[in-house]
């Protein structure tokens, strides 16, 4: 296992950076989504925004297969669609959620960070689903705190999910961030508090809870890259960037 990196003072304002065009992109295109609109559309845009502030698009050619590259600046996934939809001539329709996750690199530094957002009017559980999730990446950055341990942060977000009666993705997790864009520590959104690696201030964390409608299950499309839950129900996704302090966690990716 890699080892932690801790931030000094100037990468974390280098850091600052990158999240704050993060923060901008999800801004901006919560103001573009509506019914009839392409996911492509909004990648397009959000590429060009991103290169205007002179950073780079962080996911677009990310990936380990080299002949299946991600082919896009953002992950745009609709309604049962969990993380990493490929934008596509698809057009939004009302009713749909959709999350926008999004990566910049700029200074040789990474900020990430996604936001589920509702296409026109939506259903009172899709409305639930969204708070919930919103709510417990909250509750999970209230444990991101220096003596606390990273499973505090997973505990505090399972917790909340699961009382509202949703289920938490466990396929996949938060990470550590920063010269890297996954960097040690893993930060699942499940588990038990007192345990995981103890934080320290200086370390940077993408926290990021994935929660399904129905259950935890989750399944990869033909297409490499598309997280889809398995039995069909509408998925939600938020995450910011935070830097773990001494008494309160500070939000690199709050616009």
């Amino acid at each position: 296992m890699s080892k932690v990196v801790i931030k000094s003072p100037a990468e974390i304002e280098m850091m600052r950076e990158s999240c704050r065009i993060v923060a901008e992109v999800l801004k901006i295109i919560s103001l573009m989504i509506k019914p009839g609109v392409t996911t492509k559309e909004l990648d397009e845009f959000a590429e060009e925004f991103i290169r205007s502030q002179k950073a780079e698009p962080a996911f677009k050619g990310y990936g380990t297969d080299k002949k299946n590259l991600f082919p896009a600046s953002l992950c745009i996934s609709v309604d049962d669609e969990v993380v990493h939809g490929v934008p596509s001539s698809r057009k939004l329709n009302e009713g749909e959620i959709v999350s926008v996750d999004v990566g910049v690199f700029k200074n040789k530094f990474y900020g990430d960070g996604a936001s589920t957002y509702p296409v026109g009017k939506i259903s009172t559980e899709k409305e639930k689903l969204m708070r919930s999730t919103e709510e417990s990446l909250y509750k999970g950055i209230e444990k991101a705190v220096a003596g606390n341990r990273v499973h505090d942060i997973s505990a505090a977000i399972q917790n909340h999910v699961e009382s509202d009666g949703f289920s938490v993705v466990r396929d996949l997790v938060g990470h550590g961030v920063g010269k890297k864009l996954h960097e040690e520590p893993p930060v699942p959104n499940f588990g038990e508090k007192g345990t995981g690696i103890i934080l320290q201030p200086g370390m940077t964390l993408a926290i990021e809870p994935m929660v399904n409608a129905g259950s935890y299950k989750v399944k990869v499309d033909s297409d490499g890259w598309t997280v889809r839950t398995v039995d069909g129900k509408p998925s939600a996704h938020f995450e910011h960037t935070i830097l773990v302090k001494e008494h309160k966690s500070e939000i690199l990716t709050l616009s």
